[in-house]
Order: structure tokens, then C-alpha cells, then sequence
């Protein structure tokens, strides 16, 4: 039996492929979960002739982009560090509340005390909000259980949110979050342990896409992200990197060296981190949300950035300690005002960019035949107000693999 071919036409097309065109009076023929052709609707292949009225979707000269994808986030966690957000108003930084036993820690003690469905039932809703403006693809990293039995169960959550809802979950293992009380002054014996026990065992059961570490002063070296890296590429493996965000450890050249799908944050990198990246084929993924809420005022490299012609990545970060959000198009917002890009920027970077920040660009993140039929359709005069727009939501309806999706909401 052949899968079904689908019409979508009377569309105005922001294709985010490589030659980032627009299309005033576009059409996608899609077939099965794919895309089939894209182009003119005026030169359509003679298929689309023959369709019943049933296989063809008017779309009403509305915007359509590809599905957004968010390729940075925590989502999965239980409970809040509202009193931290607290704190810091009051003058506490960021590195005075987690060495303090706050932080990270106080977020690894609720989750290692939630059973998975309390985490399931917390992190739905988050799920849910950001799905509703048109998200179709997320990464969900661990790093809050900080115990083998602790980040599995928290990459089985991740992997459960992706059967119950429409969207496509890739999990990545960051047991180097932190280091937990339980190897206090002992940070090489716990990277021995994830790389000798848990990275194997968590590979075994098919819960790991991609290997992370956070490598700053109040985290990782270099070193012991070294180690981490070389276990993971042994196991086939990919990396990525929360780097030079509090200070410039060196993360982003090492993360090149390995040729990390991404790193992540980089306020304080240079033209080095930037030139080393580009020339690596790594995205950088930036986080203006978290920039917010921490108060930063140290920015990330944009023009060093552009200069290199590194891929630039937007995410939401959505964590319950620096970035509580659950908006995209907020995070796109903040990057154009707070970091200066453009709104073309903005949209690649959670398009075409975060596809290939998360090893999915042949596959996903523009509107291109062989790509998935993730797309959305937007009440938007010009794709330029899907960063303009502050607290309102202007997604007419998402399509994930040529289905029109119902409301998203908390109940899969």
C-alpha cells in the first residue's frame, strides 16, 4: 500500500533551507511523514492534479516555516528555585547560591525524591506550552539525579514524553552537571564513574543520543570533559558542551577538537571559541533567556560569531534555576533585542541550526523534499513578528508528519 501524498497549497513558504528562500505562492506535496517537493504551487508536479479533494489542505496564503525546534533544554525536573530567583534579586549570584549547597543540588534533591510519574506529570505542562507554539522537535537533557538510577530515570521520563505527545524527544546524558555531595572533593573518581559504568549501561538501554558536561569553575575541567568525550566517541556517541558561560575555561575548543554537535551559552568566548567552532562544523546555541534572568551583562560573541560564519542556535533552556520559561518565541525575542540578531538569524536558530545542533539537519529544521512534514502554520503578516511578539502566540495550527495536530495540552 503506498503512503498517502498530501497537497498543502496557497502558502507563503520561509523554507530555512540553504538558500533560506521565501515563496510568495508556495506548495509542499508531502508523502507519508515526508516532504516530497517544495516550489511555485504554479509548477506543481502533475500528481498534485489527480488528488482527491480530501488530500489537499488550503492554507489560505497564511506564513508557513518549518517546525521549530528547541535543541537546549532541562525540561524534565521537579519542584522550583523560586526563592533562589529571589535571592538573587536581592544581590546573591549565581555561584554564591550553588556553592552554598543551592542550585543545581537543591533541584538533584526533589528529583531524586519524585517518583518518574511526578516527574512525568511536572514536566508535561512544560511540554505542552512549548509544543503549543509550534515546537515539533525538543532535546531533554538529564543532570539533576546525579545517581545511575537517578539519570535514567529521568532520560525514561524523557523518552515517555516523546511517545505521549507529537513531538520527537533526542535525550542527552549530563550526569557532569555537577558534582553531588555523595563524591565531595572527589570529581575524577565520579567522571570515572559515569564513563566506566553509567555512560555504558544508560547507552545499553537505548536512553542516550548525545553526552553533555557542564565545564566551568563551579562544574567541570577541561580535563575531565576530555575523558568524558573520548568515552562517549567510543561508544559512537556525539558531544555537546555548556560552555565559557561563567568564565572561559577552554570548553568551546575542546568541544571543536571533538567536533561536538554544539556548545552552548558562550558569553565569554572569543574569536578563537568562534573561528574553532565554524571550523568544526558545531553550532553555537545561544540562551538568552538564562542571560536574562541571571542578570548578565557579559554577551556572547555575536560579531566574532558572524565573522567566522559559525551556525547560530537559539534555545529556551527551560531549567527551574536560570532560564524558568517555556517559550521559544521568547527566546527568540530576547536574542534579537538582547543579542542583536536578526530576525532571519532568530528564525534559522531554531530551525535549520537547531536541527544540526542536535545531528538531525539532514532531516529536519526547513521545508525541503526528504525532510520530515514538520511543519506550522502562522497568523503572522511577515515571518519577522515570530520574534516581535512578547506573550502572545500567533500559531495557527502545526503539522507533524503530515498530521494536523489537535490543541496541545497537558493530557497526551
Amino acid at each position: 500500500m503506498p503512503e498517502p501524498l498530501k497537497l498543502w497549497r496557497n502558502a507563503k513558504l520561509a523554507t530555512c533551507d540553504e538558500r533560506a528562500r521565501c515563496l510568495e505562492r508556495g506548495a509542499l506535496l508531502t508523502r507519508g511523514a515526508r516532504i516530497e517537493w517544495v516550489g511555485d504551487e504554479a509548477a506543481l508536479p502533475a500528481a498534485a492534479a489527480a488528488l482527491a479533494p480530501a488530500q489537499v489542505h488550503d492554507l489560505e496564503g497564511a506564513w508557513v516555516t518549518p517546525g521549530l525546534i528547541d535543541c537546549h533544554t532541562h525540561l524534565v525536573f521537579a519542584g522550583t528555585r523560586a526563592a533562589e530567583y529571589a535571592q538573587r534579586l536581592r544581590g546573591r549570584s549565581y555561584e554564591e547560591i550553588a556553592r552554598s549547597g543551592g542550585g543545581i543540588l537543591a533541584t538533584m534533591r526533589a528529583v531524586r525524591a519524585a517518583s518518574a510519574a511526578q516527574l512525568f506529570d511536572e514536566s508535561a505542562p512544560r511540554l505542552a506550552a512549548l509544543l503549543a507554539e509550534g515546537v515539533t522537535t525538543i532535546e531533554i537533557k538529564s543532570g539533576y539525579g546525579l545517581t545511575l538510577a537517578d539519570e535514567a530515570k529521568m532520560l525514561r521520563v524523557a523518552r515517555e514524553l516523546g511517545r505521549a505527545f507529537p513531538v520527537t524527544v533526542r535525550t542527552t546524558l549530563l550526569a557532569a552537571h555537577t558534582l553531588p555531595p555523595e563524591y565531595a572533593g572527589r570529581p575524577d573518581a565520579y567522571i570515572d564513574d559515569i564513563v566506566r559504568e553509567w555512560l555504558p549501561a544508560l547507552k545499553a538501554e537505548g536512553l542516550v543520543d548525545a553526552v553533555d558536561v557542564f565545564c566551568e569553575r563551579i562544574a567541570f575541567s577541561v580535563d575531565q570533559a576530555q575523558r568524558l568525550f573520548v568515552a562517549a566517541g567510543a561508544l559512537g556517541l556525539p558531544v555537546k558542551a555548556h560552555a565559557e558561560q561563567l568564565s572561559n575555561q577552554g570548553a568551546s575548543l575542546l568541544a571543536a577538537r571533538h567536533r561536538a554537535l554544539s556548545s552552548d551559552h558562550l558569553e565569554y568566548a572569543g574569536a578563537a571559541e568562534a573561528a574553532a567552532l565554524a571550523a568544526a562544523g558545531s553550532v553555537a546555541v545561544l540562551l538568552p533567556v538564562a542571560f536574562y534572568c541571571l542578570g548578565d551583562s557579559q554577551r556572547p560573541p555575536i560579531q566574532a560569531l558572524r565573522a567566522a560564519n559559525t551556525a547560530l542556535a537559539v534555545a529556551s533552556d527551560c531549567n527551574p534555576g536560570s532560564a524558568p520559561g517555556t517559550s521559544l518565541l521568547l527566546a527568540m525575542s530576547m536574542a534579537t533585542r538582547l543579542f542583536g540578531l536578526t530576525s532571519e538569524e532568530a528564525l534559522l536558530g531554531v530551525t535549520r541550526h537547531a536541527a544540526q545542533a542536535l545531528g538531525l539537519g539532514a532531516e529536519r529544521g526547513s521545508l525541503a523534499a526528504g525532510q520530515a512534514a514538520d511543519f506550522v502554520v502562522w497568523n503572522v503578516r511577515s515571518p519577522e513578528e515570530l520574534g516581535y511578539w512578547i506573550g502572545f502566540n500567533p500559531r495557527r495550527s502545526v503539522i507533524r508528519a503530515a498530521e494536523v495536530q489537535r490543541w496541545p495540552n497537558t493530557n497526551p
